[in-house]
C-alpha cells in the first residue's frame, strides 16, 4: 500500500542581511522506561482479590476514559474481612495497573487491557462452535460448499467438495460466542480490518512498525493451490516489534487502495460486502519479476480493467486503467 508522509516545517525566509537568527527546531524523541519486569507483572495478577478490583474497575471505566473510584468503594465492593488485608492487594496492583490519586484509583493502560482481556476470556475461554454453511461459492471449485467452524478459538474457512482449507485464523473467543451463527461475518471483519492496519505499517496486535514484502508461499499452502497456481506469490507483513507474520494473497493487500475503492464505486459495487476468503473470479495475480518480485494485480468490471503494479515490499507503484473504448 502506498504511505506518504507530510513533513511540513516552519520556514525562514529572511535574507543574508537579517538580524534575525535562525532557530532550529528541537527534535525530541519518546522516552521509554521499564516499569516492571514480566514475570513480576503477571505475578501481580496472581490472586482472585486483585482480578477482582480490576473487574470494579473496569466496570467504572467509561467512553471518556478510566474512572477514580475511592478505597472505600473498592473494599466495600470486594469480600476481604479487613481494610488492612485489601490495603495490601491493592497496592500490589498499583504502579503497573493502577494510578493512585489523593482521591482514588485509575487503572493504567495496561491495567485496562489486562482487565477487558480477562473480562472477555480471552486467557480463560475456549469455544467450540459446530460448522456453519456459507452462501459464497468456493473459489477453487466454485461449488456453495463453504462451512466456516471454530475450534480452540481457531476458525477455518473450508470447502466440503475439493476438501480444500481456505483460511485457518484465531479469532477472540468472545466473537465467536456473542456473535451467534453470524460469527463468519464477524471474522470477516475482524481480519480485513487486521490486514488493512498491517499494509498501513500499524501493527494489529501491539501497533508497532511493519513491513511488508513478497513471498512465495509455504509448502502447506502450496498444497492446497490448484496446479494453475503454482508461480503464486504472496504479500507478507511482519512486525518489528511483536513479531507477528501476517500472509494473504496479494490481491488482499490491495482492496482499500483508493484506486480500487473508487473502480468498484463506479460500478456500484462495495467490496466490502464480499468475504475475504472470496472477493470475486474477476480478480487475477501475475508475477511480472523474481528478483526483485513484483506482481500485477487486475480486476475486471464490465469490460473496464483496472492493473496495479506492486512491487517487493507490497507498495503499489503504478496503476493503469483501459476500457473497452480505449
Amino acid at each position: 500500500m502506498d504511505s506518504e508522509q507530510v513533513d511540513d516545517p516552519s520556514r525562514n525566509s529572511q535574507g543574508p542581511n537579517s538580524s534575525a537568527s535562525t532557530v532550529s527546531p528541537t527534535t525530541e524523541t519518546a522516552r521509554t522506561e521499564r516499569v516492571s519486569e514480566p514475570s513480576d507483572a503477571f505475578q501481580a495478577l496472581g490472586n482472585e482479590i486483585r482480578m477482582g478490583i480490576l473487574d470494579t474497575m473496569l466496570e467504572r471505566t467509561d467512553g471518556d476514559g478510566p474512572s477514580r473510584v475511592s478505597f472505600s468503594t473498592l473494599f466495600d465492593e470486594s469480600d476481604v474481612d479487613t481494610s488492612a488485608g485489601f490495603a495490601y492487594h491493592l497496592e500490589q496492583l498499583v504502579g503497573l495497573y493502577l494510578h493512585h490519586h489523593d482521591d482514588g484509583y485509575e487503572l493504567t493502560y495496561a491495567g485496562e487491557r489486562i482487565a477487558r482481556a480477562i473480562a472477555t476470556g480471552t486467557y480463560t475461554h475456549r469455544v467450540d462452535r459446530p460448522s456453519v454453511e456459507l452462501e459464497d461459492p468456493c473459489p477453487f471449485c466454485d461449488r456453495r460448499e463453504l462451512e466456516a467452524r471454530s475450534s480452540d478459538n481457531v476458525v477455518t474457512i473450508a470447502c466440503g467438495d475439493c476438501d480444500r482449507s481456505l483460511l485457518r485464523l484465531g479469532f477472540p473467543p468472545a466473537g465467536v460466542e456473542s456473535h451467534g451463527d453470524e460469527f463468519p461475518a464477524a471474522f470477516d471483519r475482524h481480519h480485513r480490518h487486521r490486514l488493512a492496519l498491517a499494509a498501513d505499517g500499524v501493527c494489529p496486535d501491539c501497533s508497532g512498525d511493519v513491513s511488508g514484502r513478497l513471498v512465495t508461499p509455504s509448502a502447506d499452502v502450496a498444497d492446497e493451490l490448484p496446479a494453475e497456481y503454482d508461480d503464486h506469490v504472496q504479500a507478507e507483513f511482519s512486525c518489528h516489534c511483536c513479531g507477528i507474520e501476517l500472509r494473504c494473497p496479494v490481491t488482499l493487500a490491495v482492496l482499500d487502495h483508493p484506486a480500487v475503492v473508487s473502480f468498484y464505486h463506479e460500478h456500484g459495487e462495495d467490496l466490502g460486502d464480499r468475504p475475504i476468503w472470496n472477493v470475486g473470479h474477476e480478480w487475477a495475480e501475475t508475477v511480472l519479476s523474481e528478483e526483485p518480485l513484483a506482481v500485477r494485480v487486475v480486476t475486471e468490471l464490465e469490460e473496464d480493467v483496472l492493473a496495479l503494479y506492486v512491487d517487493e515490499h507490497v507498495s503499489v507503484v503504478d496503476v493503469q486503467r483501459s476500457t473497452d473504448d480505449g
